[in-house]
């Protein structure tokens, strides 16, 4: 089926997002989570929907922390925001919902690759056979031309391939987005999960949201720009037993987050870092305080919206 919405252009059979007359890089996971999406267009998809669709039963992640990453990379793609959403809308605790005006067609586009050889005609139903075809006869013609010597041939037709050969590749590189230059590589950033060290359990899950906000906002930023890896296995390990040049060799991340929920003087409180992993200094430290007996409700977007503000200015300076 073949999915068209504002600008873009999706089909769930291969698994294609097209902007305009341009292909957009989708990672397989967000492009199945789009596919699910658009096909219940207005429609709540419960979280555990998208889990069962994505992991299936059988296979066992850090769930939050995929799903974050998951759509984080969907809006990316489609330059969506999860504040001021056009295309997937956020419903705590319940699901996604995409909310643009989708198109659906049965099939996918039957419009010819420009590149492609063109298909034989099919011949008029009522025309007119060769005489000497119809009667049986081989028809053969014989066309005298002055010899010409092998190494000129040859070198005809070398120089027709290469005029070939050079204005196919002029097409491909035409329908072709520029690559980067080589030395121009995106940054990766590691986003390791969040600890509790208040020594109360309720806060656990307060935690742990707020990791999966960092590594959605900081997804936003654009594919193009910046990586952004939260799923390692290594990112799930308590610091201490955390090695950060385990954590470059493992994640390929220049750059690693991290956080600890801490308690002091009575107060919760958010201790944040961001960390250089070609040396292991700390270019970055923040502290959030919040008063006693707070639900920390908002911390996690206020934490994103810091640590986004610190990558921009240290990692994509």
């Amino acid at each position: 089926m073949v999915f068209r919405f504002g600008v873009f252009t999706f089909d769930d059979r291969s698994m294609i997002l097209v902007r305009g007359d341009r292909e957009v890089a989708l990672e397989p996971q967000p492009a199945r989570a789009l596919a699910l999406l658009v096909a219940r267009a207005g429609d709540v998809v419960a979280r555990e929907e998208l889990r069962a669709h994505l992991w299936g039963g059988d296979t066992h992640v850090d769930f939050d922390r995929g799903l974050a990453y998951c759509i984080g990379q969907l809006r990316s793609a489609l330059g969506d925001s999860a504040e001021n959403p056009r295309f997937v809308q956020t419903l705590p605790r319940r699901g996604f919902r995409f909310i643009a005006p989708v198109h659906a067609n049965g099939a996918a586009s039957a419009e010819r690759d420009p590149l492609a050889p063109a298909r034989p005609a099919a011949a008029a139903p009522h025309s007119i056979p060769d005489p000497a075809i119809a009667n049986g006869a081989a028809v053969e013609k014989r066309v005298t031309a002055p010899a010409v010597p092998g190494w000129i041939a040859a070198a005809a037709m070398a120089g027709v391939a290469l005029v070939v050969g050079a204005a196919g590749a002029l097409m491909m590189a035409r329908d072709r987005p520029p690559a980067p230059p080589a030395s121009v590589q995106r940054p990766i950033v590691a986003v390791a999960a969040f600890e509790n060290e208040t020594g109360d359990p309720a806060y656990a899950r307060a935690a742990g949201s707020i990791s999966d906000a960092v590594v959605e906002r900081l997804t936003a930023i654009g594919p193009s720009r910046i990586g952004v890896n939260g799923h390692a296995p290594i990112l799930r390990r308590p610091r201490d037993a955390r090695d950060w040049r385990a954590v470059s060799h493992d994640t390929g991340a220049a750059f690693l987050v991290s956080g600890q929920l801490q308690t002091r003087n009575g107060q919760p409180s958010l201790l944040m870092q961001l960390i250089r992993l070609d040396d292991g200094t700390h270019v970055w430290v923040q502290r959030i305080a919040r008063p006693a007996g707070d639900r920390l409700d908002a911390l996690d977007a206020d934490a994103a919206a810091e640590i986004d503000a610190a990558v921009r200015r240290v990692v994509l300076k």
